[in-house]
Order: structure tokens, then C-alpha cells, then sequence
């Protein structure tokens, strides 16, 4: 197995479903996989077609790093490809990686999303409809630290994420991704000059003061403990 693509989600049915159309749409050697790591959804996520789930039934609050590790220890590929459910990975990004054989490859990142039948839209109108402002919607973004490719040796190096830092409310505030990034940082490993695109769901400062979830279909990630 070269391959094994690790999303932890809460909920967010309706997105997964989705995605599991996006991927089941594509024509992917066996050598890849695809895994949801279900981080106490209620109901639980159900897996289809090359689409496989696995459950954390962890109903704490921002555990999706105890996902990632879960995920890992279940994948068989020799790459993990990590990335979050508001995160597209198109067909031509994975056949890339497969010819990829260093430590860490990262992304270039630009906004799309998918629609009920599971194609990516990129058009303008669709992007607006999201919330997207007009200066973003052609425009790429800085990848964002948490979605990456890295050999599945090296993450196991590491160590994966630090469980006992659940709890911090995100990435972007610290905790466990932040002191993953610095681990893998203090490794001096070559990154991949490449870095082929990703897309992005439209969220957050990219849309503004709009709303950012107006089809309701993610997860509101915060729950009682």
C-alpha cells in the first residue's frame, strides 16, 4: 500500500457523503485507501464503496488529533496523506503523490467545493453562494500546517500528536498540531519542492462577516463535554 488518506470528522454527514462520492468517482489504484476516523458522531458514519470508517467513540471536545493518531495506527500505506473534511484532495493531486518519495510533501491550497453530487464547483457564483469574498476566489492561499503528505516512518518518529493536549481549541491556538509541526521541524528532513493543489470549502476570515456555513453541512466543532 503506498497510500492512505486519514480525515478525522464529527458529524458533517452530509459533507462526508460528499466527499465519499468525490472519491469513489475516481479510477485509484489499490495501492491507496481512504479512511474516516468518526470522532463520535451521532449517528455514527457509516463507510462506502473504497471508503472505509473507523471509530474513536470519543465524545470529548477537540479530540481530532487522537483521530489523526487513530487513523494512522489503522492505515497500511507507507504515506499518510492528513487533511480535514472542509479539505478537497482532486484526483491529480493524489497521482502525484504516488510518484513521491521523500519525508513531507505540503500543499498550495485554493477554494472549491462540492456539490450534492460529489464534483468539485469552482465557479464564481457557486463560491459567492458559499460566502466567499470576491478577492479570494481566484486566489491561492498559504497551506495550512495540518494538511500535508509525510512517510508513515516519520510520523511514527515523532511520536504522532500528543493526546493529553485534547482539549486546546484548535490548531491555530496550539496544542497538540503545534507541537507536532515544531517535532517534525526539529527532524531537519527535506520538504518537496512540489506542492500540488488542494481546495478548500470556503470558512472563516475568507468569507468575511457572512455566514461561512450557509448550507449547514459542518459540524459546529465545539461540543459539551
Amino acid at each position: 500500500m503506498k497510500l492512505s488518506i486519514v480525515t478525522p470528522v464529527l458529524d458533517s454527514h452530509e459533507v462526508v457523503r460528499r466527499q465519499m462520492l468525490h472519491y469513489n468517482r475516481m479510477s485509484l489504484p489499490d495501492s491507496v485507501e481512504v479512511i474516516y476516523v468518526d470522532d463520535g458522531s451521532e449517528p455514527p458514519l457509516e463507510g462506502q464503496g473504497r471508503v472505509t470508517v473507523i471509530a474513536t467513540h470519543d465524545k470529548r471536545r477537540w479530540t481530532e488529533h487522537l483521530a489523526r493518531n487513530r487513523g494512522a495506527a489503522r492505515a497500511q500505506g507507507e504515506y499518510l496523506l492528513m487533511a480535514d473534511v472542509d479539505y478537497i484532495i482532486p484526483e491529480e493531486t493524489i497521482q502525484v503523490i504516488l510518484e513521491f518519495d521523500g519525508a513531507r510533501m505540503d500543499f498550495n491550497r485554493k477554494f472549491g467545493i462540492l456539490d450534492e453530487d460529489g464534483q468539485l464547483r469552482r465557479d464564481r457564483k457557486t463560491l459567492s453562494e458559499w460566502g466567499l469574498l470576491p478577492k479570494w476566489q481566484r486566489r491561492k492561499t498559504p497551506n495550512h500546517r495540518s494538511q500535508y503528505v509525510m512517510r508513515k516512518s516519520v510520523f511514527e518518529e515523532i511520536g504522532g500528536y500528543i493526546e493529553d493536549r485534547w482539549g486546546k481549541a484548535h490548531p491555530n491556538g496550539g496544542g497538540a498540531g503545534q507541537e507536532f509541526f515544531h517535532a517534525w521541524q526539529r527532524l531537519k528532513l527535506p520538504l518537496a519542492e512540489q506542492r500540488p493543489f488542494i481546495f478548500m470549502f470556503p470558512n472563516g476570515k475568507y468569507c468575511g462577516e457572512r455566514d461561512y456555513n450557509p448550507f449547514d453541512i459542518f459540524h459546529a466543532l465545539d461540543r459539551e463535554p
